[in-house]
């Protein structure tokens, strides 16, 4: 079997058969991430990062943003056993015909910029950054999570700094429909006391956007050393987050304000929630009946507040 070019023109392994999806094309750039000289990891993170933007552009602008000479992408194209930068268009773009709406997403989010109208301008930009958010997740990965989730003797959620309030969110929300859910909020060095207990089938929620908390990385690393199910919830492939866990759901964080959009996490968690208290039925009924118990018997709410839990 003949030697296939590697990355930057060098030897190395084989290719057995070049990417056929664009989902082939990430899985194998996140298993090469680590091996890749910086320039080729340029490419590779702006392939993972931004392929829409990528199904449109020339090979010019691509090098240019990439900071690399426009040979070094068709090399990178032939390491990957593809005849040159039109493949990795080609990819690119049948990924977003999978996902029509996405192909206005520029022209889309130009207009909105346009307006004038913060207020407009927000709620659009949030409304396609939910659409887009739900259209990626494949029902098989999100019924592995919801019976992740659901199943696990315990899980860790964990998100620092921006990502700590949805952290926040999908602990509260788990904890109410099962037991042992723990939020990792380590203050003063304490984020290996929070880790001790973490253990083989638990599972690990890291959550994280760029730029990627470094914390949130190392613990889940050690949640898959220790044989837990990692699951990640982030921006997009080009996160470590993603090349760590078993299972990585992408989340849109575009818009107008001063930083990055949660919106769009705050309603895949509560989704969540809601799917693994449905996944555990009576169960779930049983723990929500206790915590109704002990709300009344705390007197947490006002008199004349509504029934619903919250």
């Amino acid at each position: 079997m003949p030697a296939a070019v590697g990355v930057g023109g060098h030897p190395s392994e084989v290719v057995l058969s070049a990417p056929q999806s664009y989902s082939e094309l990430r899985a194998e750039l996140q298993a090469r991430m680590d091996s890749l000289a910086p320039g080729q990891q340029r490419i590779a993170r702006l392939l993972l990062s931004d392929p829409e933007g990528t199904a449109f552009r020339s090979i010019t602008e691509t090098a240019r943003l990439a900071g690399v000479h426009q040979s070094s992408l068709v090399r990178f194209a032939s390491s990957l056993g593809l005849r040159g930068y039109p493949a990795l268009v080609k990819l690119c773009r049948e990924r977003l015909t999978e996902q029509v709406h996405l192909v206005h997403r520029f022209e889309s989010a130009q207009r909105h910029s346009a307006s004038g109208d913060l207020l407009t301008s927000v709620v659009e930009h949030d409304q396609q950054n939910l659409a887009r958010t739900f259209a990626r997740v494949a029902p098989e990965e999100w019924a592995r999570m919801v019976d992740l989730l659901a199943e696990a003797p315990r899980v860790y959620v964990m998100g620092l700094r921006k990502c700590l309030s949805v952290a926040q969110l999908m602990s509260y929300l788990l904890h109410m429909v099962r037991p042992d859910v723990r939020l990792v909020a380590p203050v003063s060095g304490g984020l290996v006391d929070e880790l001790r207990d973490l253990r083989a089938g638990d599972v690990f929620v890291g959550i994280s956007i760029r730029r990627y908390t470094a914390d949130t990385v190392r613990a889940m690393e050690l949640a898959k050393r220790r044989g837990a199910h990692a699951i990640a919830l982030t921006d997009d492939a080009a996160s470590p987050l993603a090349a760590i866990a078993e299972l990585a759901l992408f989340v849109e964080t575009g818009g107008v304000t001063l930083l990055r959009s949660l919106s769009a996490f705050v309603s895949l968690v509560q989704a969540a929630a809601t799917a693994v208290a449905l996944r555990i039925g009576a169960r779930s009924r049983s723990e929500l009946l206790q915590d109704e118990e002990l709300l009344d018997s705390f007197e947490v709410y006002a008199e004349g507040s509504a029934t619903q839990s919250e």
